[in-house]
């Protein structure tokens, strides 16, 4: 089906509106719905916290009887089954509506089609594939995690322009300016979880919590402690929030004193290593759509030689720390040019006074 402008000028509406809830929705996908009759606007809505009503649900509830007969925009397929909330289609279909145009198919196995179908058994046409690329890019973790069973995976590093994350003795505060570290909160505040590992928690003992924004929840914090080093009076273990320490040991005597601050622990060892693709496993069996790794060079780079990370945003100060600071990536597998991880560079922009390069690793 082709579309028209003024379909993509509705659906490019519906984009921003879905974007409100970029902070909130988790585990759910940010949505966002217009609703048109006789060529305007008569009703909006988005998708704001999980268990609320849907996008579509407060479109038509702001439509009213305007609904018979409408063109509803959505930027994702409407639900078809019964969760925390009441199928969207069926209301669709109680509204009465006369188009359905969706952006993208709902990656859902639950859904997938289903929605669509439904609509059209009841006589509602549908149309989906509008302005799909930025609909996918709005839920990368969502829709990863329902196709391949795995969150999203980011890297955040902040580095001196000639690579450096931190002078010899370790010490980094602060790099990058107070604009950069603004832009991680919002990069927090998307993510379902935030990573690190154990070694970053003994040199800097982290927060790593939202602060800038007041959005409902704290994403879970998890790190990487293979030998459960990690001390019981940790800053994080007394913050609101949940803690997930993933460990290779079996020390019950360990496991206990950090187990008595709230944390839990989970055990998914291998050769006395963390077991990165069954922490991610894990992550998505607990609904976790994006994955915001903050950690030192062996960490982030076992990620990136395991071919785990989606993302890279790197940002760097106009600084440089010399020969001896410490690296951003520890990459044991590369003896030779041809060893070299390749990257796609998708956006570079001035943040304050650093800059931020957002890369993905190349498909070979």
């Amino acid at each position: 089906m082709s579309f028209t402008d003024i379909d993509a000028r509705h659906m490019a509406r519906a984009l921003e509106l879905a974007r409100r809830g970029l902070f909130t929705t988790d585990p759910n996908p940010r949505v966002g719905s217009v609703i048109v009759k006789d060529g305007n606007v008569v009703g909006e809505g988005f998708h704001a916290r999980a268990g609320e009503p849907h996008a579509e649900i407060h479109a038509l509830r702001a439509t009213g009887e305007q609904a018979r007969g409408a063109t509803v925009y959505l930027t994702l397929e409407p639900c078809c089954h019964h969760g925390k909330t009441p199928p969207c289609s069926d209301a669709l279909i109680a509204a009465g509506v006369g188009r359905v145009i969706a952006a993208m198919q709902d990656p859902n196995p639950r859904v997938a089609g289903k929605g669509f179908a439904a609509l059209n058994a009841a006589g509602i046409g549908t149309a989906s594939g509008l302005m799909q690329a930025e609909a996918e890019a709005l839920n990368p973790g969502f829709s990863q995690r329902m196709k391949t069973g795995r969150p999203y995976v980011r890297v955040k590093l902040a580095a001196s322009l000639d690579g450096r994350t931190a002078v010899a003795n370790g010490e980094s505060k602060w790099i990058t300016g107070e604009a950069a570290r603004a832009d991680v909160q919002r990069l927090r505040a998307r993510s379902s979880a935030i990573l690190t590992g154990v070694g970053t928690v003994l040199a800097d003992d982290p927060s790593l919590n939202v602060r800038a924004f007041d959005i409902g929840r704290q994403p879970l914090r998890v790190v990487v402690d293979s030998k459960l080093r990690t001390p019981p009076q940790a800053k994080m273990l007394s913050l609101p929030g949940s803690t997930l320490l993933v460990t290779a040991a079996n020390d019950a005597a360990r496991a206990e004193k950090l187990l008595a601050t709230g944390a839990e622990i989970l055990q998914l060892g291998m050769d006395g290593r963390v077991d990165l693709n069954a922490l991610l496993a894990a992550l998505a069996s607990r609904e976790v759509n994006e994955v915001l790794v903050e950690a030192g060079a062996t960490l982030s780079g076992a990620f990136l030689e395991a071919g785990l990370v989606d993302e890279l945003v790197l940002y760097y100060a106009p600084t440089l720390l010399g020969d001896k600071g410490r690296g951003m990536f520890r990459l044991d597998g590369i003896a030779k040019m041809t060893d070299r991880v390749a990257l796609e560079i998708k956006d570079i922009r001035a943040i304050g006074q650093d800059w931020r390069v957002i890369a993905r690793p190349a498909k070979s």
